[in-house]
């Protein structure tokens, strides 16, 4: 490789993170980072925030810079790959030679009437930040894992509100039937009233309608459907799916654009199986080292190692004391071995601990 090598990372949450620090030991490679945000909150402890805890906080700036990684705090809005430059929110832009696209995902607050007016998301930080004060009755519209884990820490830090999570199915349907029936008892133990089976097909000012007419009384509704991403790929040109992820190949590159690769949420990666990977960090951190780790290899004229990934454990806590480890299979699926309980709660702890830090630079 001669001269130098521009390296830009969309995104600084675990996937573009992972990815920087990665790159910023390649030689000759100057490594550019480009976030909307000035710190870097742990995305898996939101539901702490929300509950009104305290939850790690880095500036952004300090944690790459010291790196050597040059950091830029802008919205990026398109990108032009045939100029091989980012243009961002104004007049700026940033030139680049391999790009990593990692911009991540937010709530998803469409597809169902009342969502984007009457409930709020707590995908993000900005997300929980925004929020009003929580007082009275608090449907969590959502039984997947962030739907659990807002549910139970609620509960439990807040036994002043009345907490109901509306599924329609069973909260952790895709989990065993152990660790299925340990989340049910927990959350029945803290109080949450669960409506399984409970499809909402309205937001109201004052609560949901369910499929079949019902109403459901709600002071506030916190959504935790689904997630979306940027459209800034889509909008590029890049090859995406119906849901604007990029398309790429087994070596993480767009697969129409491949001198940029894409990771993390905002990507459609495939698992053992041909099983489309899960968006979460476990997810995100080795796919955006892989990424860097392939732009090495090319620019020192070797092919990249074939990517090898699989999935070893989900972890749900259930406030502070109690949680759930589900093993699983190589291709997600769930396995017999369970863990409950309070070894559960620090086995979570420990694995969100080692998230943050393995992102950090």
């Amino acid at each position: 490789m001669t001269g130098e090598h521009r390296i830009v990372v969309l995104g600084a949450g675990y996937a573009g993170l992972s990815a920087a620090k990665r790159a910023a030991r390649v030689r000759g490679a100057r490594v550019t980072v480009i976030d909307t945000r000035a710190e870097l909150v742990e995305r898996v402890r939101l539901h702490q925030e929300l509950a009104g805890q305290r939850i790690p906080r880095w500036d952004l700036r300090e944690l790459l810079e010291r790196k050597g990684i040059e950091f830029v705090r802008a919205r990026v809005t398109r990108i032009d790959p045939a100029a091989r430059r980012v243009e961002l929110e104004g007049d700026g832009s940033v030139s680049y030679d391999s790009l990593i696209y990692a911009l991540g995902s937010f709530g998803q607050a469409d597809g169902v009437p009342g969502v984007a007016e009457f409930a709020c998301t707590v995908a993000t930080p900005e997300d929980v930040r925004g929020l009003p004060p929580l007082s009275g009755r608090v449907a969590v519209v959502g039984g997947g894992s962030t739907g659990i884990e807002t549910a139970a820490e609620l509960a439990e830090a807040r036994p002043d509100l009345t907490v109901l999570l509306l599924s329609a199915e069973e909260p952790g349907a895709w989990l065993s039937d152990k660790a299925r029936g340990h989340i049910r008892a927990v959350l029945d133990r803290l109080g949450v009233e669960v409506h399984s089976g409970a499809k909402v097909v309205e937001v109201l000012a004052d609560g949901v309608e369910l499929a079949g007419g019902d109403r459901i009384p709600a002071d506030i509704v916190l959504w935790t459907t689904g997630f979306a991403v940027p459209p800034v790929a889509a909008d590029s040109g890049l090859a995406v799916n119906a849901h604007g992820r990029v398309l790429v190949d087994d070596e993480l590159r767009s697969r129409s654009h491949p001198e940029i690769y894409a990771v993390g949420d905002a990507a459609t990666m495939a698992g053992p199986g041909d099983r489309e990977l899960r968006m979460a960090c476990a997810t995100a951190l080795p796919a955006g080292t892989y990424a860097a780790t392939a732009i090495a290899a090319r620019l020192r004229g070797k092919q990249p190692a074939p990517r090898r990934f699989r999935y070893v454990i989900q972890c749900l806590s259930l406030g502070r004391a109690d949680g759930v480890i589900q093993f699983v299979r190589a291709d997600d699926a769930p396995a017999r071995t369970v863990l409950t309980g309070r070894t559960a709660a620090r086995f979570k702890e420990l694995v969100v601990r080692g998230a943050g830090k393995a992102a950090r630079p």
